[in-house]
């Protein structure tokens, strides 16, 4: 049985095994378990009971990653996805005052559309479409982006009116714990350690905790929480002319951020073949697409792949266990544990700088001699952290490549998926301004 899991799974081919997957499933939980809390806080402002959607979020995420894992065979965890939920109750919910109950039907229709584009294989070619030089510039930007998430979070990195952000208080010791992670951890990555990021979250929060910092978050959430939530989207409201183009936009912003990720988890993954190819993409796609209507139908927002995928990825996972793993503590945390109000954002805080300085190291295969090459990049590596968003990023980097390549005079008729996702790029950031 073991013996046909691991055949299954590929251990041998990606040279891993049953630790190391184990490892990088709980090292990927633990980066991305702050979900739990963040997405039923932001939900609830739409009206939502916070432990419905704490239980919906752990229900629909660990689904999402259990079929990735076994499915897919990949080491990318799902999760409702940031971002898509303040789009979800800020805007669709508050700003334009559709019930969320119509808003999770929105949540759905946009899942189906998702599963019958990856039927006639449309997602497939918009990821094959995009330029195989982009994909370092992609990765690097989320690199980078994930970086200063983990930066802001420790308190490192802070707003500021005068130049925007500045340097945080070193004189906090929350903000010091964290520094206390970012070098344990570093330490132990220096020394080959392959559990560096899981052992240095564990041994910051132990330290926040002894400290006095933060206390332990007593309470649980069961299965029967969902029930407030579960079954309540309404479908008919969202097929309305009005509701339509929120549908576009979950349908729209989530395409791009998912692939976006999957380029930038899958490429320090070494997930891709020497075409550059994902091998098994449909399934990537299968497992996305259904993940969200599972989430809509238990009552949470759009479910996306998750970059913190790549601290998983940064602890040696390659294969689907590590997914699998993740998935089966999203639910155990959903079954009763207190375990998702442990750790602190500055015990996970230090993880992602790290992993972003990881995935920031694809930089180097940019060929920068290149203009063509170069300019696209290069936005696209920036402009992902400034806009806080990886589908702006992608979105500019793509326009202002096709564009050098036109004016260049090297348009080819087989290059015509490339130039019209350009023209749809510049459509989204006409949509958006137009809002």
């Amino acid at each position: 049985m073991i013996q046909a899991a691991e055949r299954y799974f590929e251990f041998e081919k990606l040279g891993t095994n049953w630790r190391t997957e184990i490892l990088a499933g709980a090292t990927t939980f633990a980066a991305m378990a702050y979900i739990a809390v963040v997405n039923p806080s932001i939900l609830q402002d739409a009206g939502m009971p916070f432990r419905a959607v704490a239980a919906a979020t752990c229900f629909s995420a660990a689904v999402g990653s259990i079929l990735m894992g076994a499915f897919a065979r990949y080491p990318i965890a799902l999760a409702p996805g940031m971002g898509l939920n303040a789009y979800f109750t800020y805007t669709v919910v508050k700003g334009m005052g559709i019930p969320w109950q119509t808003a999770l039907g929105a949540v759905f229709v946009s899942g189906v559309a998702f599963l019958l584009l990856t039927a006639v294989g449309i997602r497939q070619w918009i990821m094959q479409a995009i330029p195989r030089e982009l994909y370092a510039s992609i990765s690097a930007g989320i690199g980078l982006f994930i970086a200063f998430i983990g930066l802001r979070n420790a308190g490192i990195v802070v707003a500021s009116p005068a130049t925007q952000v500045t340097l945080g208080n070193l004189h906090d010791p929350k903000t010091l714990l964290a520094v206390f992670g970012l070098i344990s951890m570093g330490a132990l990555m220096a020394r080959g350690v392959r559990a560096a990021i899981l052992i240095g979250i564990a041994a910051t929060a132990l330290l926040g905790s002894l400290t006095g910092l933060f206390a332990i978050s007593a309470g649980s959430y069961a299965i029967a929480d969902i029930s407030l939530t579960a079954g309540q989207l309404q479908i008919g409201p969202a097929l309305k002319l009005g509701a339509l183009e929120v549908v576009f936009v979950f349908l729209f912003v989530d395409l791009f951020d998912n692939i976006g990720t999957l380029v930038g988890v899958g490429s320090k993954a070494q997930l891709f073949d020497e075409s550059l190819k994902i091998p098994r993409l449909s399934r990537i796609f299968w497992c996305d697409a259904t993940a969200t209507v599972v989430g809509s139908l238990s009552g949470t927002s759009t479910v996306v792949s998750y970059i913190e995928s790549a601290a998983g990825v940064a602890a040696g996972g390659r294969s689907g266990v590590t997914a699998i793993v993740t998935g089966l503590f999203f639910l155990v945390t959903l079954a009763a544990t207190p375990f998702l109000g442990s750790i602190p954002s500055q015990a996970t805080a230090p993880a992602l700088i790290l992993v972003g300085s990881l995935m920031a190291s694809h930089m180097s295969e940019v060929r920068w001699n290149d203009p063509t090459i170069a300019i696209p990049s290069f936005l696209t590596m920036l402009l992902i952290p400034l806009t806080y968003s990886i589908a702006t990023g992608l979105s500019c980097g793509f326009i202002v490549y096709a564009l050098l390549r036109l004016l260049q005079g090297k348009a080819r008729k087989e290059d015509w998926l490339v130039y019209l996702l350009a023209a749809l790029f510049m459509a989204r950031f006409a949509y958006l301004s137009a809002g």
